[in-house]
Order: structure tokens, then C-alpha cells, then sequence
């Protein structure tokens, strides 16, 4: 059986859409464990990564099953959702990537402010940290945000970092981990397009002769 016969197209497409699922579930942990770690939860286009994983791991499953059994309908609906998918996906990693730290520094010094006291604490002894950045407040506000912090470095009389110089550091790897990761595939979902139209379009060798291509 050539390369471009009915049953290689099938085991290509099915390939392919493990390797979606396999990257849907990625996209999703890494976006998961920024979004966790308490340094970008302010950020949408983490949850915007989250959406497109579970989407593409959606519509993996949906192709998965249109290759095993050459379902027409499902493979035309996989077919729209992925180059749907791949616009926005390629949107939100070019999005990801481009994001400087000037940016970054502006949402969540916006999350921070949003924040409760208690919230704050709670990040501070999370990420054993005070306060936010000495550059976007007065000197006074940060002296008294260091003054009430209870953070582990604190306790034991060393210089604390501040929260935004580590939520900022850890924001910029979580970002490009997610943009390149997010490009890289991206492309790939052009190429799932391709085969399922092929393999939509071939006769099942194993089918009635008369049936419908």
C-alpha cells in the first residue's frame, strides 16, 4: 500500500490526532501550573492558552473517532473547528511571545492592586516574598507593605525579594513556554486539515464499491 492509499491516510490522521491530544493536555498543564503558582492570574491570554488546549483536545477526540470509522460529517466539523482553532491559536502565541515585561509589570501590578490584604499575605508567604515592585510604588507605601509582611524571609532576618521581581520572572518563562510550544504546533493543525480532506475523500476499500466517496 502506497503512502497515499486509504489505510496510510487513516493511520496518519489518527497519529496526528494523538499527538494533538498530547499537546492539548501540555498546553493546558503549563498554563495550569503558571496560572497555579500565583504569578499570572491576571493574565487572559493564560486562560485564553487553557481554552485552546481544551479545545484542541476536544476536537482531537472528535477527529480520532471520524478516522477510525471514516465518518463524513465528523470529519468535515474537525476539519472547520482545527483551522478555527488554528487561527487563534496562532494569534494567542504570537500574543504570548511579543509580550514584553513592561506589559507584563502592568497586569499584574493591576492584579496586585485588586488584591485584598489577606490575598496578598497569602501570596507573600506562598511565594516568600514583600511586597509588590518598589518602582510602582512611593517608597513609602512599599516600606509599609514590607513592615506588614510575615513572608518566611522576613522571619528569619534576610533581605526579602519583591513578589513582582519573582512573578515577573517566572510570568516571562510560563509566556514563552506557551507561545513556542503554541507556534510550533500550530502549523501542524494545517497539515491535519490536509490529510482529513484527502481522507475524506477516499473510498474505504473494505466498503460497498457503490458506496459514496
Amino acid at each position: 500500500m502506497v503512502c497515499g492509499g486509504f489505510t496510510c491516510s487513516k493511520n496518519a490522521l489518527c497519529a496526528l490526532n494523538v499527538v494533538y491530544m498530547l499537546v492539548g493536555l501540555l498546553l493546558i498543564a503549563v498554563a495550569a501550573w503558571g496560572k497555579g503558582f500565583g504569578i499570572v492570574s491576571s493574565i487572559h491570554i493564560i486562560g485564553g492558552v487553557i481554552a485552546v488546549g481544551v479545545f484542541l483536545l476536544l476536537i482531537a477526540i472528535i477527529g480520532l473517532i471520524g478516522a477510525v470509522s471514516h465518518h463524513q460529517v465528523m470529519l468535515f466539523i474537525y476539519m472547520v473547528v482545527l483551522i478555527l482553532i488554528f487561527i487563534f491559536q496562532l494569534v494567542v502565541s504570537c500574543s504570548c511571545l511579543a509580550m514584553n515585561r513592561s506589559q507584563q509589570e502592568q497586569f499584574l501590578n493591576a492584579t496586585w492592586a485588586s488584591m485584598s490584604n489577606k490575598t496578598q499575605s497569602e501570596m507573600e508567604n506562598h511565594l516568600d516574598c514583600c511586597g509588590f515592585l518598589n518602582t510602582t510604588l512611593s517608597s513609602a507605601q512599599f516600606k509599609s507593605a514590607y513592615r506588614s509582611c510575615n513572608a518566611e524571609c522576613k522571619q528569619k532576618n534576610i533581605h526579602c525579594d519583591s513578589c513582582g521581581d519573582k512573578m515577573l520572572n517566572h510570568a516571562g518563562e510560563a509566556l514563552k513556554i506557551l507561545g513556542g510550544v503554541g507556534l510550533f504546533f500550530s502549523f501542524t493543525e494545517i497539515l491535519g486539515v490536509w490529510l482529513a480532506f484527502r481522507y475524506r475523500n477516499q473510498k474505504d476499500p473494505r466498503a460497498n464499491p457503490s458506496a459514496f466517496l
